[in-house]
């Protein structure tokens, strides 16, 4: 969900996560923005996921995406192992280029041609294993890193190769549940018969039917709220989709 306007409030946040948590829900992903063109009123998804991480103790966290080429990777590699060794190994690092439609990049002095913020999010993965493998110390909870969830444009290829050198893909803009069938029989190519664990991870409105989407291949169904949720709509999803805990 996106932690904007009521829910631009990082205790909230937390209490909305308590009472996915209870109702058996398997993660709780928060938008990651600077600025966005329908509000002015953001919360920093970093200091709430940290709210997060202590007043749970289940559920998978993590920010949907995090666009690297603006961020320090240096600084960036001590928060994510802060934060994954706070919740006990939950944290899932959610990447991705970024757009600059909303002034995030530009206006800041970051790099607002998107092949230079693609060269630096590959520069900057890469660095950032380095950094949790040993360069920095402590290391993160989950070994032998934190997992990487890589966010990709349907039906754009060169996100999909990247995604494949990871952990699992966060497609946008998907057409319906074949699209995830065709993604999942392209990633099982640029993987090349690799046996380690891949998440392909899909976003759909609250009480859309899933089954379709996980025969498909989907192997997360994430519940989304678009730019404008509410906390009460937020808790009516939590309660009428519980997930069995575990």
């Amino acid at each position: 969900m996106a932690p904007f306007g009521e829910l631009a409030d990082a205790g909230r946040l937390a209490r909305l996560a308590t009472a996915a948590e209870a109702r058996g829900w398997d993660g709780f992903f928060l938008w990651d923005h600077l600025v966005y063109v329908d509000t002015r009123e953001l919360a920093d998804p970093w200091i709430a996921m940290t709210a997060i991480a202590c007043a749970t103790e289940r559920v998978r966290i993590g920010a949907l995406v995090t666009p690297t080429p603006r961020r320090r990777i240096a600084k960036l590699a001590r928060e994510t192992v802060t934060l994954d060794r706070l919740s006990g190994g939950r944290l899932v690092f959610g990447v991705g280029i970024g757009g600059d439609r909303h002034g995030e990049f530009a206006p800041f002095g970051d790099p607002g041609d998107p092949r230079e913020r693609a060269r630096l999010l590959d520069e900057g993965l890469e660095r950032l294993v380095e950094l949790w493998g040993g360069e920095f110390a402590p290391p993160p909870a989950q070994q032998p890193r934190i997992p990487v969830w890589v966010a990709a444009r349907w039906p754009n290829r060169r996100p999909m190769r990247r995604a494949a050198r990871w952990d699992g893909i966060f497609p946008i803009d998907l057409p319906g549940p074949e699209a995830v069938a065709e993604l999942a029989a392209a990633m099982a190519e640029l993987r090349d018969g690799a046996s380690d664990p891949f998440d392909i991870v899909v976003t759909n409105p609250a009480g859309t039917d899933l089954e379709p989407w996980e025969q498909a291949g989907a192997t997360w169904c994430l519940t989304g709220f678009g730019p404008d949720p509410s906390e009460a709509e937020v808790l009516e999803a939590i309660d009428a989709e519980p997930r069995p805990a575990g």
